[in-house]
């Protein structure tokens, strides 16, 4: 066992009946990388289940705490030498017994271990427990009746975990760990021998849409034993409140994945990826661990009025990166540009003067915007001067709506992709030649 006390695996002491965990699930730790995002704070709700402790016992029985809390948290004078109640310190084991185990603190007399502690641990523990070696203990009291400080194994790793959960909170580190289990509020997770709680609002995006069902059974069961990424939101060891964070690490852990992606990608580059949310305005695609926006124009060379027109979220698409602003972390992307240019087809197979059929899409106080049969993803205007030879007050005198017409095409601008189209010199002499030929 080395100094933490690594090697004790305990049975956990639950104090909400309503939780569901399996028996001892593995508890993973990750190296964390260090973010500097402020920190957000929600509690859950205080009937959910915070932070436990766990204690072992072979029988599963929980026995009286070896202090009272307020007892180890009393202030020691200040002239005292030695241990102190609540200090966690290193100690070599000197000796053991059936009864107790003695450890070497420093202090005038050996610590002592009582048998009541011994007694909940497994054999897999106690056989590490060998003189010379060293653990870390709590001192729960510093003179105990034999006249040694009186030391608790357990206490000193709660202490300890307790410790690095405040170390977590204030560096806002990312961690990775297990789901041990659930409430009807959302996940347990273990943090050492504490068991931390991540609320459902707390709960990552991608996590929350796998949600399905009426009990915490449905919802959550399939979960359980899954890695989950979290930072600590909270630490209250009064309360015994440890409460965790997908969601805030999944967000720090996203805009990483973005910057990292931003540095490697270049405009024109193509990639693959899934639709996350649409908005009046386009599409935010996630292509590899970065969301880019689709804008609205981009989407098809077909006139497209909502994305939910076009897309579905979680739909896979290609896009083609078109800009990047590393300083406000953007990506720009096109879809319409994975798709031939219509254009190409109008510079190619049109010119001044020639008939064409198209369907009236949109009129306004200038004119019409009429889409081409032939090439649906362009659309021409006909100005209101092209209506007619008479004085026309709005497009609507003349067309309608949906209303099939043939119009002469009067000018083209492929670079600028502009195309006017006249209703009026349909039936022009100027076009007679044309229109015989």
């Amino acid at each position: 066992m080395n100094a933490n006390g690594q090697g004790l695996e305990d049975t956990e002491v639950a104090k909400d009946s309503s939780v569901v965990e399996p028996a001892q699930p593995e508890v993973v730790e990750a190296s964390a990388e260090v973010v500097t995002t402020p920190t957000e704070t929600e509690t859950a709700p205080a009937d959910e289940i915070t932070a436990t402790v766990e204690e072992t016992s072979p029988e599963g029985a929980s026995e009286a705490p070896l202090a009272e809390e307020g007892d180890w948290l009393a202030q020691d004078t200040s002239d005292q030498k030695g241990p102190k109640r609540g200090d966690v310190i290193e100690g070599i084991i000197t000796s053991t017994s059936p009864t107790a185990v003695y450890v070497d603190v420093g202090a005038k007399a050996e610590g002592v271990i009582p048998g009541r502690e011994l007694e909940r641990m497994n054999r897999e523990t106690l056989d590490l427990l060998k003189p010379g070696a060293s653990i870390s203990v709590f001192v729960v009291n510093p003179h105990s009746q034999d006249g040694g400080p009186l030391l608790s194994l357990n206490r000193a790793l709660e202490e300890l975990d307790w410790r690095r959960a405040e170390e977590y909170r204030e560096s806002q580190e990312v961690f990775e760990s297990h789901v041990a289990g659930y409430n009807k509020g959302g996940l347990i997770v273990r943090f050492g021998r504490l068991r931390g709680f991540v609320p459902q609002s707390q709960i990552g995006s991608d996590r929350r849409r796998l949600l399905d069902g009426e009990t915490p059974e449905e919802r959550w069961g399939k979960m359980v034993n899954e890695t989950i990424t979290i930072k600590v939101m909270e630490v209250d060891r009064a309360r015994n409140r440890l409460i965790l964070s997908e969601r805030m690490a999944a967000r720090e852990s996203r805009e990483s994945r973005k910057e990292d992606l931003i540095s490697r990608l270049q405009v024109g580059e193509v990639r693959t990826g899934r639709v996350v949310s649409l908005v009046d305005f386009g599409a935010f695609v996630d292509i590899g661990g970065a969301e880019g926006l689709v804008h609205l124009t981009e989407l098809s060379w077909k006139h497209v009025t909502h994305p939910k027109e076009f897309l579905k979220v979680g739909q896979e698409v290609k896009a083609e990166v078109i800009s990047i602003d590393p300083e406000n972390k953007r990506i720009g992307l096109s879809m319409k540009r994975q798709e031939a240019d219509p254009w190409d087809t109008v510079a190619i197979n049109y010119q001044i003067g020639q008939l064409v059929q198209g369907i009236v899409t949109k009129m306004t106080k200038f004119g019409a915007f009429v889409r081409l049969v032939d090439v649906p993803e362009i659309e021409g205007l006909v100005h209101i001067s092209e209506l007619s030879d008479q004085r026309v007050a709005h497009p609507r005198e003349v067309l309608q709506e949906g209303e099939t017409v043939t119009l002469r095409v009067v000018k083209m601008d492929i670079e600028d992709r502009r195309l006017g189209l006249s209703l009026k010199k349909v039936n022009s002499a100027e076009y007679l030649d044309m229109d015989w030929g």
